[in-house]
């Protein structure tokens, strides 16, 4: 069973009739029979990020749910008819959270790119996990950027942020936030020691 994402389709009898047993079932087994179009939505919440995506929606879902935290994919939509970017019965809209933090992914075509302007930030609690997602996202065909700041390969940028990193930063002692900010300026990925000995001085 896939550990991010599960549906329920009821069982047919051999007459034809429903069976009202349950089954679970995978991502793939539940694809054909994901709800149509932008209703019955599973998150209902009062505000979701919208992503746009060039058809890898799910794709993107997937990914984040199998490397963050409290994330997970939750629905997959269809199409109900022909839309500029696709056909009807072609993903159009995956709901899925992201540490959290509730998403619609939009395959909405080629029309309109990711860029800086809108980045997720993480808090890390050590190098440890600063290190696993970094890589992780890096390593999937992402991009390495500038003080803690990368993209994935669908374009999104994510600040891998050491929880020490904003501490040293926004230390009381502006010479020592000084000292470590100069220092972060000159990173790719947080370095929290050559962080922390900056902010010793």
């Amino acid at each position: 069973m896939s550990p991010i994402f599960q549906a329920k389709r009821r069982q047919q009898n051999p007459a034809g009739g429903a069976s009202g047993i349950y089954r679970v079932m995978t991502l793939s087994d539940a694809l054909p029979f994901t709800d149509f179009g932008f209703g019955s939505s599973k998150m209902m919440s009062k505000n979701t990020i919208c992503l746009w995506y060039d058809g890898a929606a799910l794709d993107a879902a997937q990914f984040y749910a199998s490397t963050f935290p409290d994330s997970a994919v939750h629905a997959v939509h269809r199409a109900p008819g022909d839309y500029p970017a696709g056909k009807q019965g072609d993903v159009l809209t995956v709901e899925f959270t992201v540490l959290g933090i509730p998403c619609l992914g939009l395959n909405g075509g080629p029309a309109f790119r990711h860029n800086e302007a809108f980045s997720f930030q993480v808090a890390t609690d050590d190098q440890a996990e600063t290190d696993r997602l970094w890589n992780a996202i890096v390593g999937n065909g992402g991009q390495e950027s500038a003080c803690g700041w990368c993209k994935d390969k669908w374009g999104l940028s994510w600040q891998i942020t050491p929880r020490a990193l904003t501490a040293a930063i926004t230390d009381p002692d502006r010479a020592a936030a000084k000292r470590s900010f100069e220092a972060m300026m000159e990173m790719t990925k947080i370095d929290i020691a050559a962080i922390e000995a900056a902010r010793c001085g």
